[in-house]
């Protein structure tokens, strides 16, 4: 294809992503009431707990409502249209891309998607008990106000920050495939991964909720463990077709 050819690609594929994303924010804008209600959940169990207006939802402008539901829409709208504005990338680029990139690309998205969003579930799941822990520590003379923007901020944060760190084992195998980083060098750095993975649960946990503390942190160390050992299958099936080919291993890696 020529230069001018390629661009009409791209600006058609553009398009249609556009379009997917404009379709997406209007669903999302027709369901964000529900999410809203469903992002209220915590306040509702703390004001239960508190046998009183104790939690409030505080929207402090006459166009916050309005300007809350804008940004939701984006967000959730940016979700929903995700298999379109993915595929038309993929689409744009797969022509130029080798059959052995094709595989990798495929395998990386294959593992990378499902781990963000079972992050993103465990990142709500959790997101409520963060929520009433920290919202323990107002006195009962006092009434917490949450500003919905800062609400919603935090809570998307948090979803985002989670499912990112749910990847990050997926990257750790990319890096095997290309080379970079080794299943040995992985295995003999637990000790750190475990500290850093016990520390990124204290810093998105409070630390009066202990349980979600743990099981974040243990989720992480799994998904550690489970790169390393694959990526020691990747070296040693690499290492076996190095030797079937006469090589040898140790003199390609000096």
């Amino acid at each position: 294809m020529s230069l001018g050819e390629h661009l009409r690609e791209a600006r058609r594929r553009l398009i249609i992503a556009v379009i997917g994303l404009a379709v997406g924010m209007v669903i999302a804008f027709i369901i964000t009431d529900h999410v809203i209600k469903f992002m209220a959940i915590p306040i509702e169990i703390i004001n239960e707990e508190r046998g009183k207006e104790f939690a409030e939802l505080m929207f402090t402008k006459i166009t916050s409502g309005f300007n809350l539901r804008i940004r939701m829409a984006l967000s959730i709208g940016l979700l929903l249209s995700a298999p379109v504005w993915l595929w038309q990338i993929w689409a744009f680029v797969m022509p130029g891309l080798t059959k052995k990139e094709i595989k990798y690309t495929v395998a990386f998205m294959s593992a990378a998607v499902p781990l963000f969003f079972a992050g993103g579930f465990v990142a709500i799941w959790v997101a409520p008990h963060v929520i009433e822990v920290m919202s323990g520590f107002v006195p009962e003379v006092g009434k917490n106000f949450l500003d919905s923007d800062y609400y919603y901020d935090f809570i998307l944060k948090f979803i985002l920050v989670i499912g990112v760190s749910f990847v990050l084992p997926v990257f750790m195998v990319a890096l095997n495939i290309a080379g970079v980083l080794s299943g040995r060098t992985m295995l003999k750095g637990w000790r750190v991964a475990v500290l850093v993975a016990a520390l990124f649960a204290a810093i998105a946990t409070p630390a009066a909720d202990i349980t979600s503390m743990f099981l974040l942190a243990g989720i992480l160390i799994v998904l550690y463990f489970a790169a390393a050992l694959l990526s020691l299958l990747f070296d040693r099936r690499k290492r076996n077709r190095q030797i079937a080919s006469g090589l040898d291993p140790d003199a390609s890696a000096a």
